[in-house]
C-alpha cells in the first residue's frame, strides 16, 4: 500500500510537470516560451493586418510572428486589437504586445510602453473615385468624415478641421462601406491602411487615395508599461527584422501591389527602452 501511494503521488508530479512544460508563452516573466504567445493585430486592415477565415495576413502580421520567432515562442495566437481597446489588452495581459498600425504617441505612453517605430506612415484621406471636390484636409468643411474610434487620426482631423462633421465607427471596414454607400464623404487614417483597402478587388475603380498626408505616424509594438527587459528584446528583434531585408520583403509583398512607396524615413531606426 506504501509503495501505491508514492507511484500515485509520482505520475501526480510528473503529470504537473508536463502540464507546465505545455503552458501558454504570454505568462510569467518578460521572455519568451515553449508555449504561443497572444498576439493584438488588427484583423480589417488589407495589407496590414487582415483575418480571412482562419488565415492571417499583412505586414503586422509578418513582423508579429518574426518577434514571436526571435523571443522563443513556438506559435501565435492572434486576437483582434481595436483601436480603443489596445491598451487595456495590455495592461489587462490578455496579450503579450500588440503589432497593429500602433502610432506611438505621449498620451499612449502614459500606459503602455513601445519598441519600435518599425515604420512611419503619413495620415491621408481616402474618397469615391469620382470625387473632385476633396483634394486635402484643407477641403473637407461641411463634408462628412469617417474615421475609427479611439485612433490618433480621429483626433488630428479634429485639430486641422475642428468644424470638421466627424463620424467615429468601430471598425475601418464600417467606414469603407459607409463611404461606398454615400453616407460619408471621406476615410481618414494612415495612407498605409487606405492603400490597402483601395487596392482590394471589392473597391478597385471606386475608391482613391488623395495623396496628400497631413502628419507624421510613428508605428511602434505596445507591451506592457515599465517592462523594459521585454521591450529590449522586442527591439533587437525589429532591428534584426529591418537589417536582415526582412522588413523590405514584407512591405514589397504586402504594401506593393497597392503601387504604396514607403514614405521618408523608412525603415526606421527603433529607439532605446526606458
Amino acid at each position: 500500500m506504501k509503495f501505491g501511494r508514492i507511484s500515485v503521488m509520482a505520475v501526480a508530479a510528473t503529470a504537473a510537470l508536463g502540464l507546465a512544460a505545455c503552458g501558454g508563452g504570454t505568462s510569467g516573466g518578460s521572455g519568451g516560451g515553449s508555449g504561443s504567445v497572444k498576439v493584438g493585430i488588427k484583423f480589417d486592415q488589407p495589407g496590414l493586418g487582415l483575418k480571412a477565415g482562419a488565415d492571417y495576413t499583412g505586414m503586422d502580421v509578418d513582423l508579429a510572428k518574426y518577434i514571436a520567432k526571435e523571443l522563443g515562442y513556438a506559435g501565435t495566437e492572434f486576437v483582434e486589437a481595436v483601436s480603443a481597446q489596445r491598451e487595456t489588452l495590455i495592461s489587462t495581459d490578455q496579450v503579450k504586445y500588440i503589432v497593429g498600425t500602433y502610432s506611438i504617441t505621449d498620451a499612449r505612453k502614459e500606459k503602455v510602453s513601445f519598441a519600435g517605430p518599425y515604420f512611419i506612415a503619413g495620415q491621408d484621406l481616402l474618397v469615391r473615385a469620382d470625387d473632385t471636390t476633396i483634394t486635402g484636409v484643407d477641403s473637407l468643411a461641411g463634408k462628412k468624415l469617417c474615421s475609427v474610434k479611439g485612433s490618433t487620426s480621429a483626433t488630428n482631423v479634429q485639430k486641422k478641421v475642428p468644424g470638421v462633421n466627424l463620424q467615429e465607427y468601430n471598425t475601418y471596414t464600417l467606414c469603407v462601406d459607409a463611404l461606398k454607400a454615400g453616407n460619408v464623404d471621406a476615410l481618414t487614417t494612415d495612407d498605409t491602411i487606405l492603400a490597402g483597402y483601395a487596392a482590394q478587388e471589392a473597391n478597385k475603380g471606386k475608391l482613391k487615395v488623395v495623396g496628400k498626408t497631413f502628419s507624421t505616424e510613428n508605428y511602434g509594438v505596445g507591451l506592457k508599461k515599465g517592462d523594459v527587459e521585454f521591450c529590449k528584446k522586442v527591439t533587437d528583434a525589429i532591428t534584426k527584422y529591418i537589417s536582415s531585408g526582412e522588413w523590405q520583403k514584407a512591405v514589397d509583398k504586402n504594401l506593393g501591389p497597392a503601387g504604396y512607396k514607403p514614405g521618408a524615413g523608412n525603415p526606421p531606426t527603433p529607439a532605446a527602452c526606458s
